[in-house]
C-alpha cells in the first residue's frame, strides 16, 4: 500500500504521497480486486431492488359492521363484513362463479341487480342501490343476512358500470369495496355462449322454457344441440372489441383494490377458489355448484359455420381460440 505523509507548513496544508517499491503486476492485482468488489456491490444493489419489485405489497380487505335498517344482526352484529362486486361480462361464467360463492356458509352474493334500468338510471340511483346492499338491506335467495362475512353481487359492464366508472370507483375506493375481475381466456366460446342464450330465449328448448343455466347434463344436451352461426365478416373486430373492453376496465379501476380471475382457471385449478376466498379474507372452504356446463368439447361441434370461422382466424394471432379447450 500506500505510504500517506501528512505535513503542515505555514503557507498550507501539503500530502506528500511516499510511493513504495512495488511490482506493476502487483499493482495490476489490487485495481482486479477492487473491479470484483465494486462488480459484485452493483449486481447485489440490482438483485435487491428486482427481488423487492417481485414481493407484493400486502394490502388488506376494509371490515364492516352494518347496521341493516330491515333487521337486528342479533349476536353477529361484531361480526366484520366484507364488501365485495364481481366485475364481467354476459356468458362469462359468472353465474357458475356466484354459485360457487354462495355455497360458502357466510357469503352473500345477490345476483345481476344492475340488470334492471332504473336501478341504473343515473349516478344517484346506482349510489343508492349499492348502499342497499352492502347495508345487508337487499333480500335474495343469497342473502346470509345476520351472519355474512362477505357480501357483494355481480355486476356487468355494460350496465352503466364503465359509463359511470369515476363515480363508481370513488365509491369503492371510499366504502373499501374489493372487486374481482371475471373474464373468460377465450372469448370465441363466449361468443356462442352469448347467441346459443339469445336463441332459446326465444326458442325455449326446454320444454318451453328459457335457462341460462342448467343442473343436468341431459339439460345440457338438449340447449348444446342448437349449433349458432357467427359473422365471420365482423368475427375479428368483435375479439378486439371485447379485449378492448376487459383491458378499458381494467384500467379504469386499476385504483380500486382488485383481482383478475378467469374461468378456464377455475375450472383446470381449484386452488384459484381459494386465492379468492383469501382475497375477501374469509375462511377458506370447499365450495359446490350445481351448475352443469352446456357447451363441453370441441368447438367445432357448436359453430355451424366452423369451416368460414376456421379459415378466418387462422394465421391471426387469434389462431389459438379455434383449439383452446380446458
Amino acid at each position: 500500500m500506500a505510504e500517506f505523509i501528512c505535513l503542515y507548513g505555514k503557507d498550507s496544508a501539503s500530502i506528500v504521497i511516499k510511493q513504495p517499491k512495488r511490482s506493476p503486476l502487483f499493482l495490476r492485482m489490487i485495481v482486479l480486486v477492487f473491479a470484483m468488489v465494486c462488480g459484485l456491490y452493483i449486481c447485489l444493489r440490482q438483485f435487491s431492488f428486482q427481488t423487492s419489485q417481485l414481493v407484493p405489497t400486502p394490502i388488506t380487505t376494509r371490515i364492516h359492521y352494518p347496521k341493516p335498517q330491515t333487521f337486528n344482526r342479533s349476536e353477529c352484529g361484531h361480526n366484520p363484513v366484507r364488501f365485495f362486486a364481481i366485475l364481467s361480462m354476459q356468458r362469462s361464467g359468472s353465474g357458475w362463479f356466484e354459485t360457487l360463492l354462495n355455497s360458502h356458509d357466510n357469503v352473500s352474493s345477490n345476483g345481476e341487480i344492475f340488470s334492471v334500468l332504473d336501478r341504473r338510471r343515473n349516478v344517484s340511483s346506482i349510489v343508492q342501490t349499492l348502499d342497499r346492499v352492502y347495508n345487508l338491506d337487499w333480500f335474495t335467495s343469497a342473502s346470509k343476512n345476520e351472519c355474512s362475512a362477505a357480501v357483494g353481487f355481480k355486476w356487468m359492464l355494460n350496465q352503466g358500470l364503465l359509463d359511470n366508472h369515476e363515480e363508481i370507483v370513488d365509491y369503492f375506493n371510499r366504502r373499501g369495496v374489493s372487486a374481482i375481475f371475471l373474464f373468460r381466456r377465450n372469448p370465441l366460446r363466449r361468443m356462442v355462449s352469448v347467441l346459443a342464450n339469445s336463441y332459446d330465449r326465444y326458442a325455449k328448448l326446454l320444454n318451453g322454457t328459457h335457462k341460462s343455466h342448467v343442473h343436468s347434463p341431459e339439460e345440457a344436451d338438449a340447449l348444446s344441440r342448437y349449433k349458432p352461426v357467427l359473422n365471420s365478416t365482423s368475427l375479428i373486430h368483435d375479439l378486439q372489441e371485447t379485449e378492448i373492453l376487459a383491458a378499458k376496465a381494467l384500467e379504469y379501476f386499476n385504483t380500486t383494490r382488485h383481482m383478475v380471475v378467469f374461468y378456464e382457471d377455475l375450472i383446470t385449478n381449484r386452488t384459484r377458489l381459494e386465492q379468492v376466498q383469501e382475497f375477501l379474507n374469509i375462511p377458506v372452504k370447499n365450495l359446490s355448484s350445481r351448475q352443469v356446463k352446456i357447451h363441453r368439447g370441441d368447438l367445432s361441434d357448436h359453430i355451424k359455420n366452423w369451416e368460414d370461422i376456421n379459415k378466418t382466424l387462422n394465421g391471426t394471432e387469434y389462431e389459438k381460440f379455434l383449439r383452446a379447450d380446458y
